[in-house]
C-alpha cells in the first residue's frame, strides 16, 4: 500500500507541452481546477438563484469538480469532460470567475419592475449608432426558382368537358 502511494505520482504520465503557443503546462493542474471550480461555486451564490446564468454555471462547474475530484490522472479528466486539456478548463474557469465578478458589479438582475426600455416603431427613424442587419439581395435564380415551383402547384386549366377515354 506504502509502495503505491509513493510509486503512483512517480509512474504518473509528464506532459511536456500543450502544443497551444502561450500556452505552458501545469504540472498540478488537477488541484488547480479544483480550487478554481470551489472558487467558482462560492462565487456564483451572489447571482440570484433564479436566474439561468447561476443555475448553468453550477451545473457544468459541479460536474467537472466532480470529475476532477474523482480522477487523479490528467489525461482521464481530459478525457471525460471532453473539453480540451486541462491547461485551457484553467484559463476557462478563470474567465468564468472574471465574468461573475463583472456580472455581480453590473447587476443585470436589478431592473425595476416598473422600468420601461425606449421601442422603436417601424416607421420611426433609427439612430446612426445603432447598428442594423439589411440582408442584401436574394440572387436573380432564387426568384425564377420560386417561380417555377410556385407553377408546379397550380393546378393546370383544362378545356370546359373531361374527356373519357374508352
Amino acid at each position: 500500500m506504502f509502495l503505491r502511494m509513493i510509486s503512483r505520482p512517480l509512474l504518473a504520465k509528464v506532459k511536456e507541452t500543450t502544443g497551444i503557443v502561450g500556452l505552458d503546462v501545469v504540472p498540478n493542474a488537477r488541484e488547480v481546477l479544483i480550487g478554481l471550480y470551489n472558487k467558482t461555486l462560492k462565487e456564483i451564490q451572489a447571482v440570484p438563484e433564479d436566474e439561468g446564468y447561476r443555475k448553468a454555471v453550477e451545473s457544468f462547474t459541479r460536474h467537472r469538480l466532480k470529475v476532477c475530484q474523482e480522477e487523479e490522472d490528467w489525461e482521464m479528466i481530459e478525457k471525460r469532460l471532453g473539453c480540451g486539456q486541462v491547461e485551457e478548463l484553467i484559463e476557462e474557469a478563470r474567465d468564468e470567475l472574471t465574468l461573475i465578478g463583472k456580472l455581480i458589479e453590473w447587476d443585470p438582475w436589478g431592473v425595476p419592475d416598473d422600468y420601461e426600455c425606449e421601442v422603436f416603431e417601424n416607421d420611426a427613424p433609427i439612430p446612426k449608432h445603432v447598428p442594423q442587419h439589411r440582408p442584401g439581395p436574394l440572387p436573380e435564380e432564387f426568384y425564377k426558382t420560386l417561380e417555377a415551383l410556385s407553377k408546379k402547384d397550380e393546378p393546370k386549366v383544362t378545356s370546359g368537358d373531361p374527356k373519357i377515354k374508352e
